[in-house]
């Protein structure tokens, strides 16, 4: 039942936008019979990928995440939680397509970026890693999202006037891209476990706002490696 679910989202998913590329290619590119097949090949393609690729995150990312964020709520140890979080952001976030994606493409810019993808690939899951473990803290000890945010945003604007500018869009790219498809469902089961052991409805809520606040570390991990290289 969990394998039709997923397979009738992926449908829904990629249904619209294949009608709408289909639509400009008829009407608007003049689409030939060869590649109107390679068109539909990969169509299908996709959609095996995509569904293959949910089955596996929910059998393997979302449980997992749940899990961890289980026995680190029953540890209740700072050491604890924050060397926890700070190891399972970093390997996500290595792990993250996304990331990857974009760390090459400075790559191919090397003429003008002069620092090595590595140590970008580094320092953002640093950045995660560093702000997961703060997340997990803020959970635990029921810390304002608000003000941590506030405060997160006020040293992100500080450290842009002294950055230099070709960090910054850099830096702004670096906390979208941990938003993917790697790092995404692992966080928010990771909160949901959390929460599972609290059993409050407000703890429920609680445990959302992990993904914005992770997104914060590459940010301003990014910037400062600017300034420190600056």
């Amino acid at each position: 039942m969990k394998i039709k679910s997923i397979i009738i989202d992926v449908i829904k998913s990629i249904l619209p936008i294949t009608i709408v590329m289909l639509l400009l290619q008829l009407f608007l590119i003049g689409i030939k019979l060869d590649s109107f097949l390679i068109f539909m090949f990969g169509v299908i393609i996709t959609s095996i990928g995509f569904t293959l690729f949910l089955i596996g995150v929910d059998n393997s990312l979302i449980a997992l995440g749940e899990l961890a964020g289980k026995k680190m709520i029953e540890r209740s140890k700072l050491w604890f939680i924050l060397s926890i979080g700070l190891v399972i952001g970093f390997a996500i976030t290595v792990a993250e397509p996304s990331v990857q994606i974009l760390s090459n493409q400075l790559d191919l810019v090397s003429d003008t970026w002069f620092i090595n993808k590595y140590i970008f690939i580094i320092t953002v899951s640093l950045g995660i890693g560093i702000f997961l473990g703060l997340a997990t803290i803020r959970f635990f000890y029921k810390i304002s999202l608000r003000k941590i945010l506030i405060f997160s945003y006020a040293l992100i604007f500080l450290l842009i006037i002294f950055c230099p500018k070709e960090f910054l869009a850099v830096a702004f790219d670096a906390g979208g891209v941990t938003t993917g498809p790697t790092t995404v469902p692992f966080i928010l089961s990771l909160g949901i476990g959390m929460a599972s052991l609290k059993g409050t409805k407000q703890q429920s809520y609680e445990s959302f706002g992990f993904i914005g606040l992770a997104s914060v570390g590459p940010i301003l991990s990014v910037l400062l490696l600017g300034v420190l290289t600056k």
